[in-house]
């Protein structure tokens, strides 16, 4: 039964306790990338700090009286402060880019504490790769203090000299390195870097001409992952484009998941972005409970105590997520691929190790979501092949296929675990129009009794998984 919540998208209760439970099993095998927006550098109750703080700092480094200051709408203060410096008080917009870069400078060596969903975001070891909103150095001042950082920084008029992209495999360096894009640019004293939203539009239009310093490695690199935008509050018209950027494919046919934690756009029925993604983009999922600072508090509490698993303290586990994805056609085979599941049981499987669809999806999760993000976070998907399942014309089955293909493009290790569960044992005749995977090696489970040759090797890549060092 396919369980549909595309009517209810928005989450108006707290986060479930086993969507808590993907979530960190997710990013315990790096396959979450946190964005972070203006809405994080804020007190617990949302105000905002930072960016009201820049702005009243450069509107009185101007001599405006408060008397005469713009209004300033929240998380928004720094456009509108810039904005009317340059309309009403004729500033040139060079001397703008210097007070503001000096303004951030002295934030982050201020003795004040950096804001504190920074600080939790950069402890959480497991987030290698980070997505900066914003042009504020505070993300790598956190980070800078316990671990080893790099920065990545898309500016159309940086110097070709000081521009790099990230290596073409996102885990290039050290094991424990963080990287930081800044999608508009880094706080300097020149025109380096986003002030105002014409300076956004700039941005992304340098993205859509493959203009200069495109760090296109890192864009790649996000594609192979879920987000997790924490805070953007991103206006309609860049919110479609940075989604659909950051995917493959269009946004109604992609199998990849995204999470927004919003603290302002909860609530508006007739909000563009929110209507736009609800009928195109299944799997992208509101959370708007908590506010972002709350959200990211409970996150890191979880990370922390465990969640699933104490932190890791030295290389990643793979048993903190699913070992096997059982993939099968429920129309023609459940029955064989209940014996396949009762295989791996005996094999010493735990009902962590396998992500099966009788077990994992319940009541009230959307079937879809649950199954990317099953696919997304196992070790290894192993697929059940039948000539009944090639028969159907249409299956959720052949979906998934084609995501743990796409999956497989990116690995440098065996992903994909073919299994004939016919009797005869043809692997070439198997969904060569959905997907080839002609060049795998194919296990043999007559009606879902494993063979010996199969069972070795099922048995191989439980130990493979369980073992760090093999990994």
């Amino acid at each position: 039964m396919v369980i549909d919540d595309h009517d209810n998208p928005m989450r108006s209760a707290p986060m479930a306790e086993a969507d808590w439970k993907r979530l960190i099993r997710q990013i315990r095998e790096g396959f979450v990338v946190p964005v972070l927006g203006s809405q994080l550098l804020s007190d617990e109750q949302g105000s905002s700090t930072v960016q009201r703080d820049v702005a009243e700092r450069l509107l009185k480094l101007h001599d405006i009286p408060e008397t005469a200051w713009p209004e300033m709408r929240p998380f928004r203060e720094l456009n509108a402060a810039v904005s009317w410096l340059r309309g009403k008080a004729k500033v040139k917009a060079q001397t703008l880019y210097v007070d503001v870069s000096e303004i951030y400078s002295d934030l982050a060596n201020d003795s004040a504490p950096l804001p504190k969903p920074i600080r939790q975001l950069a402890e959480i070891t497991d987030f290698r790769l980070f997505v900066s909103m914003t042009s504020d150095p505070l993300l790598a001042a956190a980070l800078k203090g316990l671990r080893h950082t790099r920065e990545i920084v898309h500016a159309p008029k940086l110097p070709s000299d000081e521009w790099q992209d990230m290596p073409a495999s996102a885990s290039a360096g050290p094991d424990g390195d963080a990287w930081v894009l800044y999608m508009f640019g880094k706080a300097r004293p020149a025109p380096v870097y986003a002030i105002h939203d014409e300076d956004v539009l700039e941005y992304a239009h340098n993205i859509m001409a493959r203009g200069s310093n495109v760090p296109v490695n890192f864009l790649r690199a996000l594609q192979d992952r879920n987000l997790l935008l924490l805070g953007c509050g991103l206006p309609d018209w860049l919110g479609r484009f940075f989604l659909r950027l950051t995917n493959k494919d269009r946004l109604s046919e992609k199998s990849r998941h995204e999470w927004l934690v919003e603290a302002l756009r909860g609530g508006q029925v007739d909000d563009e972005l929110t209507t736009f993604l609800n009928n195109f983009s299944e799997d992208t999922e509101f959370v708007q409970s908590q506010s972002p600072a709350a959200f990211v508090d409970e996150l890191h509490r979880r990370w922390t105590s465990g969640g699933i698993g104490t932190p890791p303290t030295g290389p990643r586990l793979t048993r903190s997520c699913p070992v096997f994805f059982v993939s099968y056609s429920r129309g023609t085979d459940a029955p064989r691929a209940v014996r396949v599941v009762e295989a791996l049981r005996q094999l010493g499987c735990t009902e962590d190790d396998i992500w099966f669809d009788r077990s994992n999806i319940e009541v009230g999760d959307s079937f879809a979501r649950d199954i990317s993000n099953g696919i997304e976070s196992c070790r290894y998907f192993l697929v059940l092949l039948s000539h009944q399942a090639m028969q159907r014309e249409q299956a959720f089955v052949f979906r998934e296929w084609r995501a743990a293909d796409k999956i497989a493009e990116s690995m440098n290790r065996r992903f994909i675990v073919p299994l004939v569960i016919d009797h005869e044992y043809e692997p070439s005749s198997y969904g060569r129009d959905i997907v080839d995977w002609r060049h795998l090696q194919f296990g043999h489970a007559p009606d879902g009794v494993l063979d010996d040759s199969s069972l070795s090797l099922l048995k191989q890549l439980l130990r493979d998984a369980r073992n760090p060092t093999r990994i």
